[in-house]
């Protein structure tokens, strides 16, 4: 244990995702032996993105406006919309260019066991802005792993009776893995061969 502000900084290092005490402890050590501007460039960024950045009001994906950028696009296909856990997985899948619709970040998964439940997550939101009948298809992408398959089955069941096509994304997509770590190539093609995983009415 050191003292003082050290210390102070190694702990609220160790309190972020990924990071355990060794890794804030090399962490402080490194803003330490860094130059005092790099520091304070550092700090207004940490500073900026809390006063600026905020989740649009729409579909919940980080943004600095009211609603985003991809929900003001004109050209967005407006009759699909793909479902993701987190705002980090809307950059996955804009980087593969094979999703020209609209996104929903519910925010998390379906996690029993750290006491998460539909209701904890964005799932009424979404059940609000398919009301309107504009969207016909229904992309659930969430993570391959217990969790993210929990969701997609609970929203699946949602939206039995809805006339939506509910789809999937293809295997190919490493199972227990987190959508974001998937490169380009295999994710493009999970789009490519997503499989409706519902019987919608015609």
């Amino acid at each position: 244990m050191y003292e003082g502000p050290i210390q102070v900084l190694i702990d609220e290092l160790a309190r972020l995702p990924g990071v355990g005490p060794k890794g804030a402890q090399r962490i402080a050590f490194h803003i330490l032996a860094t130059d005092p501007a790099d520091v304070d460039r550092l700090a207004d960024a940490l500073r900026e993105v809390t006063q600026k950045v905020k989740f649009c009001e729409t579909c919940f994906n980080i943004s600095e406006q009211a609603t985003c950028r991809i929900c003001q696009d004109p050209r967005r296909d407006r009759t699909a919309i793909c479902v993701v856990e987190e705002s980090k997985d809307v950059m996955a899948i804009e980087r593969t260019n094979e999703f020209r619709g609209l996104y929903h970040v519910l925010g998390g998964a379906i996690s029993p066991i750290d006491n998460v439940g539909p209701s904890d997550l964005r799932i009424r939101e979404l059940m609000t802005r398919l009301a309107d009948n504009t969207v016909t298809e229904v992309i659930l992408a969430t993570d391959p792993n217990l969790e993210g398959e929990a969701t997609a089955t609970f929203i699946t069941r949602l939206l039995n009776d809805s006339g939506i096509v509910v789809s999937r994304l293809a295997s190919g997509l490493p199972v227990g893995g987190d959508l974001e770590y998937a490169d380009e190539v295999t994710l493009g093609r999970a789009f490519q061969g997503r499989r409706q995983v519902n019987e919608a009415r015609s």
